[in-house]
């Protein structure tokens, strides 16, 4: 029995890493549901999966949370709750979480068109002019980076809560709803007050990046193995070209129709600029 007892405790106490169990926290909003949060998921997914046979087993845990993005990096800061959260990048940040320097949506996030008021495409000719677009209003998220980045390049933006803006449109508190690429379609699916818009194109370079909390090196080096492996073998394109959020993203915003306007990003950190050397990464 003795001899029993302690191949037990060696067990506990000496049984590989690799056979541990990782349970991965995510908010998951019951109140404002957003489709396009699958493709990160399923991201996710893709890299615990690629890293089974060295890290284990896991499990993705959705914790319901009704926070701003914001509030949702401070909980992965603060280390309660929840374990990852999925963000576009700046200097600040990368000092208070630990992001895996994989852009999740290839640079697309920083590809921005417009959803706008149906028969208000006129107001957005296709010579529109810089100095025309700083003078239309923009509405943007009140923590959200882009909000910095616009005005930064001296754009005029209107801040409110992310399930207010198509509201805040309608009701003419500003003009044009900038969003990513894979996202306008999804948004406006079913409201025709609303159109996307066809001529303008905003672009800065915005990766946006998973975020572990500092103290968490086995997730942060599960994830950053995980999506370096599905680049490299071309799991994480496939999922990227056949995934129902951003499949067609870029033949279906006509892109090559477009005016494009070319903002900087003053809030990238000197580590995150280096990445846009290394084509793998973006599109």
């Amino acid at each position: 029995m003795k001899a029993v007892t302690c191949l037990f405790v060696y067990l506990l106490f000496f049984i590989p890493l690799s056979f541990a169990k990782d349970t991965v926290r995510y908010t998951s909003s019951v109140k404002y549901p957003d489709t396009k949060q699958q493709y990160f998921i399923d991201t996710l997914t893709l890299a615990l999966e690629a890293t089974k046979d060295d890290y284990g087993d896991y499990e993705l845990l959705p914790i319901e949370l009704e926070i701003p993005q914001g509030r949702t990096s401070a909980l992965v800061e603060s280390g309660n709750s929840i374990d990852i959260s999925w963000r576009m990048t700046s200097a600040e940040l990368e000092q208070r979480l630990m992001p895996i320097p994989i852009p999740l949506l290839k640079g697309l996030m920083g590809y921005r068109i417009g959803i706008i008021r149906e028969g208000d495409q006129q107001r957005f000719p296709s010579n529109i002019t810089e100095g025309q677009l700083q003078q239309i209003i923009i509405g943007q998220g009140y923590d959200w980076p882009d909000t910095v980045i616009l005005r930064e390049n001296g754009m005029t933006v209107i801040e409110g809560f992310a399930h207010t803006l198509l509201t805040m449109l309608e009701q003419k508190r500003f003009d044009l709803f900038l969003r990513a690429l894979h996202e306008p379609w999804v948004e406006i699916k079913d409201k025709s007050e609303f159109t996307v818009e066809k001529n303008i194109l905003v672009q800065y370079p915005a990766p946006m990046f998973f975020f572990v909390n500092r103290n968490n090196n086995r997730l942060y080096e599960r994830l950053t193995v995980g999506l370096n492996q599905s680049i490299d073998d071309g799991s994480f394109q496939t999922l990227f070209e056949n995934h129902p959020v951003t499949a067609d993203i870029v033949s279906r915003a006509n892109l090559e129709q477009r005016k494009v306007f070319k903002l900087s990003n003053p809030l990238l950190s000197d580590e995150t600029q280096k990445l846009i050397g290394d084509k793998r990464l973006w599109h």
